[in-house]
This record gives C-alpha cells, structure tokens and sequence, in this order.
C-alpha cells in the first residue's frame, strides 16, 4: 500500500512524542490493512473518510482518501475540537 502525505498531516506528525508517534502508526497500519474501516463523509466532505482512535488516552480522528486500490492520501488527523472546521479550509 502507498501513503501519501499532506504537509499539514506531516507537519503536525513531526510534533508528536513517541508514545504518541506509535500510536499513530498502529492507527495508519490499520488502515493501510483495510481502507474501507474509516467511516465516508457526504456532502462537503464528499469522498474523505475518517478512522476515530486513540493517542494516549484521547480520542484522536485521522481524515483519508483513497485515490485508487493502492493508494492512500493522509489529509490530517487531530482531537475532535475543530476538526472537521479546519477539514473544509483545506
């Protein structure tokens, strides 16, 4: 599976700590495994799809889209506050 990542995704990647790190790589293996476990978004947010987990004892939500059967784009992830607001901005 290929990961593609956007610089607002890779930005905030970069801030995380470790503990944290892992748990959003166990979170993007789970979805590398199986694309079609995040929840699809309708109307302005037609074609994402968000998987909700946990990073360190906070519910967390990492936005996708899968461009082909190969290929996946990790648009962001975040808390719950705000996100889907700062979603449609980008």
């Amino acid at each position: 599976m290929r990961l593609l990542v956007t610089p607002t995704f890779e930005r905030a990647a970069k801030k995380l700590h470790a503990l944290q790190k892992r748990d959003l790589d166990a979170a993007i293996r789970t979805i590398a495994d199986d694309p079609d476990l995040g929840e699809a978004k309708v109307g302005d947010l037609a074609g994402i799809r968000i998987h909700k987990f946990r990073m360190t004892n906070q519910l967390c939500l990492l936005s996708y889209r899968v461009l082909n059967e190969d290929t996946l784009k990790l648009i962001m992830f975040g808390s719950h506050e705000n996100f889907y607001r700062d979603l449609k901005r980008l």
